[in-house]
């Protein structure tokens, strides 16, 4: 390692964040909390670079191993996350950790080095591929001035699907408990036939994230039917898990958790809600374009170590469709028991 390049301890944490609250590219995904979570609750091995120009962080990369019979052996940044990558002053400082990073995939031998960007790179850095055809999007929009200019903002279909769920007397709560919206969130991903995270990475979010962590819940009488656990960080609003029950598809609760969500948002000062990840054309991906926002390309670089062609660990790969058929017929305790220790290898 060279003498300028750091692993980051709990005593650097403080600065660490200050770096990343203070850099333009600096997102959520990047702070160190992330770190304290992944360690925890995931029990992956978390390798948190930073460049030390002084007493000055001038560069960070967060890097976490992934080690999986599965699905393979990987360094990431960052899983669970839907961003990551490297951020820095200068081009220079980014290259010294990109070669860290490299020396590192090459000594724990996994098989590739994967980089989250939402940026695309005028100049990929050595070693790394881009693929031609990015698979995943970004999904967002500036939050307007009022209630009813959001509403306006918002495609005419989906206006009217969010003026009828005006009629169905729902009613909002924000919640501190994560019960409804773990149940709510973990029905909704057995039922796309996905592995559910574990509860205690919930509670941990907002143990960890504290006031920027917020759980908004739908309730049709005393029936909790929709939930979203969102963060906040630099004026923008992430709504990160969400769901609903069946019930919730003739409700519309879902439409009006997100659009009371954005009014919410921007009282608490918040400019622009990040709809996040989607893989173009899938459900999800249709559902949010429905609304109108606009959508940016994220960009994934891979260093490629023991394998010989790029991962493919997507739900539409055909491999994988049995396993997502049979998952979404179980028991919601059974995917709830097993779910968590797949899903600690995906995202």
């Amino acid at each position: 390692m060279t003498g300028n390049v750091k692993v980051l301890n709990q005593a650097s944490y403080q600065q660490w964040d200050h770096y990343i609250d203070n850099h333009p590219r600096g997102t959520f995904y990047h702070l160190s909390g992330w770190k304290q979570l992944i360690e925890q609750v995931y029990r992956h091995q978390c390798h948190f670079f930073y460049y030390l120009d002084g007493d000055n962080i001038t560069g960070i990369l967060p890097l976490v191993e992934q080690k999986s019979i599965l699905f393979g052996h990987s360094l990431i940044s960052m899983p669970v996350c839907v961003l990551g990558g490297v951020i820095a002053d200068n081009i220079e400082i980014e290259s010294a950790l990109l070669l860290e990073a490299k020396l590192l995939a090459q000594t724990l031998n996994v098989d590739y080095l994967e980089l989250r960007s939402p940026n695309k790179s005028d100049d990929i850095p050595a070693g790394f591929i881009e693929p031609e055809s990015q698979n995943h999007v970004m999904i967002g929009c500036t939050l307007a001035d009022s209630d009813q200019a959001i509403l306006a903002g918002i495609k005419k279909k989906q206006r009217a699907v969010i003026r009828q769920s005006f009629k169905n007397q729902l009613t909002i709560k924000f919640e501190t408990d994560i019960e409804n919206v773990y149940r709510i969130y973990s029905t909704s991903v057995r039922n796309l036939g996905t592995p559910v995270f574990p509860k205690k990475s919930f509670v941990a979010l907002k143990e960890i994230f504290k006031d920027r962590c917020e759980i908004l819940t739908i309730f049709n009488g005393e029936t909790a039917v929709s939930s979203v656990m969102s963060f906040y960080y630099k004026g923008h609003v992430l709504p990160h898990y969400g769901g609903g029950l069946t019930q919730a598809r003739g409700l519309k609760s879902n439409d009006f958790m997100y659009y009371s969500l954005m009014c919410h948002a921007r009282e608490k000062g918040c400019h622009y809600f990040d709809f996040g990840r989607s893989k173009v054309d899938s459900g999800s991906y249709k559902y949010k374009m429905h609304w109108g926002m606009e959508q940016r390309p994220m960009y994934y670089q891979y260093c490629l170590v023991g394998a010989k062609e790029l991962p493919s660990l997507s739900a539409n790969n055909p491999k994988y469709q049995f396993v997502i058929n049979v998952w979404r017929r179980l028991p919601l305790a059974v995917s709830q028991l097993v779910g968590p220790m797949l899903a600690r290898h995906l995202g």
